[in-house]
């Protein structure tokens, strides 16, 4: 097995946010120097630096120190933990990001509310690595705004050791019998389209009727006691030490967990469930425009994007890198990659085909989703 993931970033702040109530981690490489919400551009200081914002867990640090010593840009690195928790801080006017990594249908709200700027490519020529089949998607059609950082899916985790049997179903998020031991993941998207899927709906439905049948699903199960608690990250914590049985997260995240506690399985149910794809812009009031190509140039590298499979288990849009990864790895490691694993972190086509990936919601959906998740509570 390679390497354990560090499970925490440096210098955490916690912020309440509207939706999702998230916390929000800064990380600095230069511990000297505080990050701010606001951080310094270059037109104020005379210095090059970059303001990112990406998820917890989600990338190899190495490479942000890498990129510094080879551009001299000084990066401020900082996390959120969901897709709302993202969109919730950029439209309070909490923070001064240059390059943002959301989800494939957030980028499309983004797009939508015209909080993007359109990339030049000219200054990315590692774009043309990204394998073709992640190009042109919905999110982007036109290969506008977006390079893709990473993909995968969504799924079940659970302890072999705390179920009666092996998982093969949505229905186990809504099991009485396992009460107290279910994590709810903590946005709404994930958690109101794993009901819709045990239902038999599409995820991208817009019927009203439909969605408040998934949020009742979710409602009654509250109501039994079946969820523990709302999570996002502390899911590492409570799967890995055996403190919950269940939970909903992504493919990547549980094979870093299963490097901690090997009694873990991982399943997309039988229902279906959600594809992905995070991808990196600018956003449109960008202070460092230049230094953000750089640095979205530097992760859409072969060399980048092997290193960060390897740290944090998510595939890579980069068709050498998907390519070379086993060989990397054996090279590595000394030992030959468990290909059951790469299946999960780059599930194969059978599996995706019985996935979908998330559209934009509409205004009117997007306000449902988010007065039924505050109805929710928990």
């Amino acid at each position: 097995m390679k390497r354990i993931v560090a499970l925490t970033l440096a210098g955490s702040l916690a912020m309440g946010l509207f939706l999702t109530g998230c916390s929000v981690e800064q990380v600095s490489t230069d511990t000297s120097t505080p990050v701010s919400s606001g951080s310094e551009g270059s037109a104020n200081t005379g210095d090059r630096v970059l303001n990112v914002c990406n998820w917890g867990e989600y990338i190899d640090e190495d490479l942000i120190t890498q990129f510094e010593e080879e551009t001299g840009i000084k990066v401020n690195y900082q996390t959120a933990e969901s897709n709302e928790a993202l969109y919730s801080l950029l439209k309070s006017g909490g923070a001064n990001y240059d390059v943002i990594c959301p989800s494939d249908y957030m980028i499309s709200q983004l797009i939508e509310e015209d909080m993007l700027q359109p990339l030049d490519y000219s200054k990315i020529p590692n774009f043309e690595k990204i394998d073709d089949r992640f190009k042109n998607l919905s999110y982007d059609p036109e290969n506008l705004y977006t390079v893709p950082y990473t993909w995968g899916t969504l799924g079940i985790i659970y302890n072999t050791t705390m179920v009666d049997e092996p998982i093969t179903s949505w229905s186990a998020m809504f099991d009485e019998k396992y009460a107290g031991d279910v994590l709810l993941i903590n946005n709404s998207r994930d958690a109101l389209g794993m009901a819709l899927y045990y239902l038999g709906y599409s995820v991208n439905t817009t019927d009203e009727a439909q969605i408040r049948e998934a949020f009742q699903l979710l409602s009654d199960a509250v109501s039994k006691g079946v969820y523990q608690s709302k999570v996002m990250d502390e899911a590492f914590q409570k799967m890995e030490q055996g403190n919950a049985a269940i939970a909903t997260y992504y493919a990547g995240d549980y094979l870093t967990m299963l490097e901690n506690n090997p009694d873990l399985a991982y399943v997309v149910p039988e229902e279906g469930s959600n594809w992905f794809v995070d991808a990196m812009c600018i956003l449109k009031d960008a202070q460092n425009v230049d230094e953000a190509h750089e640095w979205i140039n530097f992760l859409a590298s072969t060399e980048a994007n092997l290193a960060n499979m390897d740290y944090i288990w998510y595939a890579s849009p980069n068709a050498e890198a998907l390519e070379q990864y086993p060989a990397y790895y054996e090279e590595t490691y000394g030992e030959p990659l468990d290909m059951e694993l790469y299946e999960i972190m780059a599930a194969p086509q059978e599996v995706l085909d019985r996935c979908e990936s998330y559209l934009v919601l509409p205004e009117a959906t997007r306000t449902l989703y988010n007065d039924l998740w505050i109805e929710l509570g928990l």
